[in-house]
């Protein structure tokens, strides 16, 4: 690595705050962290398949909602936002990364421990902004639906596919993914650094999340990379009954882990 790959990316915030110095982000630090991820993945199985349960569970809930109430539109909002609460499931993968990586010892109550234990730092404050952020979108999405096609007669998911078809449906489509991308992406920015960097230090969430924000901005094409492949893969994860996430979160979450220590080391050798 070159030394000026290696030097420090200008967070704009002070090393005594708790946020270590990070070294910029290239590209073969994605395919490195995606492997390290499969590797995570494959030694301890069972965690990640455990933390990917909530979210197959919460899949499958929105997914009967959506039929029971005959409105398609609300499984069209939720497979949309359904990835922005990805981050929770990370808390717990992030661990198993960081201890098969250390070599420390491992069990379920060390792992669940760890998760509780985030309750009393900083990492509630970040998800309640999260949450925040989700539930605006939610309501702006609503708003689109009721723009473009608040007067069309929907009656259940399977006859009102055709709505979707129409010159004010695709508009709606459309207005919609350009709006949610926004949301999505202002969401990465400011967890995709803040979330391991919660885990891995004493840091406040605001300071988190502007340390996040900056570096995404200061390295914004691999970042932006690093995003869109976490957004596909986690979309097209979806589409077999949500049971692709029982691999592909477990192998990000660990990834995501791995990126952050990578960028941190470094930032360290800088």
């Amino acid at each position: 690595m070159t030394q000026e790959a290696a030097a420090p990316t200008d967070t704009g915030i002070s090393p005594e705050m708790g946020v270590p110095p990070l070294g910029a982000a290239e590209f073969p630090m994605l395919k490195e962290a995606l492997r390290r991820g499969a590797r995570d993945f494959v030694k301890k199985p069972l965690y990640g398949i455990a933390f990917s349960l909530f979210y197959v569970i919460g899949g499958w809930a929105m997914l009967w909602l959506t039929w029971v109430s005959g409105q398609s539109y609300w499984l069209t909002f939720a497979a949309i936002g359904f990835p922005l609460i990805g981050p929770f499931a990370a808390v717990g993968l992030y661990e198993v990364s960081r201890r098969l990586e250390n070599k420390s010892p491992m069990t379920w109550g060390d792992i669940t421990g760890v998760v509780i234990r985030q309750s009393k730092r900083q990492l509630p404050s970040i998800c309640a902004v999260i949450i925040i952020v989700f539930l605006f979108w939610f309501f702006l999405a609503h708003m689109i639906f009721a723009l473009f096609l608040g007067l069309s007669t929907m009656t259940n998911v399977s006859s009102s596919l055709d709505i979707y078809f129409t010159i004010n449906g695709l508009q709606m489509l459309a207005m919609g993914t350009v709006v949610g991308a926004g949301f999505a992406l202002l969401l990465y920015m400011i967890t995709v650094v803040s979330l391991p960097l919660l885990l891995d230090r004493e840091v406040d969430f605001v300071t988190a999340m502007i340390s996040s924000f900056k570096f995404v901005q200061d390295n914004f094409k691999v970042m932006f990379a690093w995003g869109a492949l976490l957004a596909v893969v986690t979309f097209l994860s979806m589409m077999p009954g949500f049971l692709g996430l029982f691999v592909s979160l477990p192998i990000l979450g660990h990834a995501s882990w791995h990126l952050y220590a990578q960028l941190k080391a470094a930032g360290a050798q800088g």
